[in-house]
């Protein structure tokens, strides 16, 4: 049981895996785009006085990918904000359990968000709506929305599945990041300092 157990989370870790490689890919490409976008269309404003036509619609279709992938991309890191001043006041089953609940709902209310999202984007589609510059399917545009709740829905739910060992002494905010309040840069220079201190002792 515990075998079957333990090879569902690690399937699961993987598939979490792959599509985190996707997002990763999705968002840098999205960002540098839009630098790339922005610098060329100050270029041909101010040297060759003119603009490209289409730049700043393109930035808002490239916006649209970065913040909704980027929900599911925070969410999967474990960066989003939170409230926890009663979570943190719990021991930690009750932690454990509390961090299930709220998985769970937010999975829920992304997942309907999600729902309610495809059915517009489905209008949209039917209508045969197009962008005023690019000429492309607006829906184009607003699928990454769908996507993007779709994918925190997912996330939220594998950090409910995540905690449900109550055994386990860590309680995770995502399906790999534990709750933790270091932050990264902090706990990295305390390390370096401890190492220069080490050295400097030795030597």
């Amino acid at each position: 049981m515990q075998e079957s157990k333990s090879a569902s989370l690690s399937i699961l870790g993987k598939v979490d895996a792959v599509i985190g490689k996707i997002e990763v890919q999705i968002l840098s490409w999205g960002i540098i785009l839009m630098a790339a976008n922005t610098i060329a269309n100050v270029l041909g404003r101010y040297v060759f006085h003119q603009s490209i036509y289409f730049s700043e619609e393109l930035n808002e279709f490239l916006i649209v990918i970065v913040t909704f992938m980027g929900l599911g991309y925070a969410t999967r890191k474990g960066i989003h904000i939170r409230m926890s001043a009663i979570y943190d006041a719990l021991p930690l089953k009750a932690r454990k359990i509390l961090m299930i609940v709220i998985a769970l709902t937010t999975a829920i209310m992304m997942a309907v968000l999600a729902w309610y999202a495809y059915e517009y984007v489905a209008k949209v589609a039917r209508r045969g709506r197009v962008t005023p510059s690019l000429q492309v399917p607006l829906y184009l545009t607003y699928i990454w929305v769908v996507v993007g709740l779709a994918l925190t829905s997912l996330q939220y739910f594998l950090t409910a599945l995540r905690n449900l060992n109550l055994a386990e002494e860590e309680v995770y905010v995502s399906y790999v990041e534990v709750d933790s309040y270091e932050d990264p840069e902090t706990t990295a220079a305390l390390s370096r300092y401890a190492d220069q201190q080490g050295e400097e002792s030795k030597s």
